[in-house]
């Protein structure tokens, strides 16, 4: 802790002679190291000042479509954990460029993604909040944040960068998150619309939200784990039923003093899954010893190697001095089962699920999927708090198909003006579209042309 508030400071003193000229300071970036020749797609990055002296600068990625720009949907996506960088969303899941892992690390190449979202949509990417990624702060108040201060900061951005976008006000808009930002993304869309009524200039055309793996509620959602791990056949049955009948439907909030035979419950189901890989049950874990072990974890350091190459911070047009090393993700934020406020975040909401039930009242349309080996939150839960909304089932649980084969299952439910598909992804893991990412595009794709948009300027 004392080591991370001295690296803030010394950022901060940086900062004090450090001259920022433009707020909301934005560039066309037109090549990028590692890639052979000009990029074939239109990529933008910049910051974004929020908070009444700008103190937060938020650094971002926007991505026009590479298929209709002016009429194709705009999807303002936020990266999951908290503190973890775009970089991760933009060459690991989503974006238009993947890195050659062939080739590394001795020589980190580029190569274009064939099911980037950017085909079908508008992207922008962020580094939120300070503190991932490129973004930063210039006080020591600005870098302290919380769930519900990103709430506010995403609807700041994304309001300030469409005003400073104008030609994207028309386009059908949708927020969009992954894992940790399952709490923060609802949070936003219900802001949006709630805007939109009260007056608030401009007009932002909101249809909806998507959400990948989304943490929604922080009991229901590990407590699924038990249930999951039965389904899965990581736990047998005793194991299970013992659980089922001490427990009393409580796998995380328990008193082992109280009930010690939960406890011994408990105890049998952590033996079993201790040495499980959470983000994929079917993947190893990871063991770096090894020269090139198969482990996603080894492959994010090529990021790591790229993003601190002076070359490509000049390519990105990243203030220098703005940040120290930069990381995958920030430690300090980055949220796991039960771990408690840092100095620098606060996890200051449990449950977005009264968020979801207010959009139900609105006119707006919702995807979620998640992969149907994520142990990390388990559809299990997912399909818990979703069948709690209480809506109607408008098409029932069938597969859906992706080059002929089974990609997974969907269900939609539907009252009035709101709607909701869930979908599993078969064989995937945390982050779906890393783990099969031609079904995540043809999954989001479907669902997001199925709608008829009208012209709202």
């Amino acid at each position: 802790m004392a080591l991370k508030s001295f690296s803030f400071l010394l950022i901060l003193l940086t900062l004090h002679s450090f001259s920022i000229t433009s707020s909301n300071s934005k560039a066309i970036v037109t090549s990028l190291p590692g890639y052979p020749g000009p990029l074939p797609f239109k990529l933008e990055t910049g910051y974004v000042g929020i908070g009444e002296k700008e103190e937060a600068q938020f650094f971002y990625y926007f991505v026009e479509s590479e298929r209709n720009p002016d009429e194709d949907p705009l999807i303002f996506y936020l990266t999951g954990g908290p503190g973890c960088s775009a970089v991760i969303t933009f060459f690991y899941q989503i974006g238009p460029l993947s890195f050659n892992f062939e080739t590394a690390p001795e020589n980190i190449t580029l190569t274009l993604n064939p099911n980037s979202w950017t085909k079908m949509a508008n992207v922008i990417y962020v580094d939120m909040p300070a503190g991932a990624g490129f973004s930063y702060a210039t006080t020591q108040e600005a870098w302290i944040s919380s769930d519900s201060i990103v709430a506010k900061q995403a609807n700041d951005f994304l309001r300030k960068f469409l005003i400073d976008h104008p030609k994207f006000l028309k386009n059908p808009l949708y927020i969009s998150g992954i894992s940790y930002m399952g709490i923060v993304t609802p949070i936003v869309t219900l802001e949006v619309y709630n805007a939109n009524e009260r007056g608030d200039q401009p007009a932002l055309n909101i249809q909806g939200y998507i959400l990948c793996s989304p943490l929604t509620d922080k009991f229901m959602d590990f407590n699924s784990r038990v249930e999951y791990a039965h389904r899965m056949a990581l736990i047998s049955d005793d194991i299970y039923k013992s659980a089922v009948e001490n427990c009393r439907g409580n796998y995380v909030n328990i008193d082992e003093t109280t009930n010690s035979i939960c406890a011994d419950s408990l105890e049998r189901y952590n033996e079993c899954i201790s040495d499980i890989n959470m983000e994929d049950i079917l993947e190893p874990l990871c063991n770096k010893s090894d020269l090139k072990p198969y482990c996603r974890e080894y492959y994010y350091d090529f990021a790591a190697d790229w993003a601190n190459d002076e070359a490509v911070q000049q390519a990105l047009n990243i203030r220098q001095g703005t940040i120290g090393t930069w990381e995958f993700f920030n430690t300090t934020m980055h949220y796991t089962e039960g771990k408690n406020d840092t100095f620098c975040y606060s996890y200051d909401i449990a449950s977005s699920f009264s968020y979801h039930k207010k959009l139900v009242s609105k006119n707006c349309r919702a995807l979620i999927f998640s992969g149907d080996h994520d142990m990390t939150f388990p559809y299990v839960g997912i399909e818990q708090w979703i069948v709690a909304l209480g809506l109607p089932v408008d098409s029932s649980w069938e597969p859906f198909y992706v080059s002929g084969q089974v990609g997974g299952y969907k269900t939609t439910y539907a009252k009035k003006d709101f709607s909701l598909t869930f979908a599993t992804v078969k064989g995937a893991g945390h982050s779906v579209a890393q783990y099969k990412p031609k079904e995540a595009m043809v999954l989001t794709e479907r669902w997001l042309d199925s709608k008829t948009y009208l012209s709202v300027m």
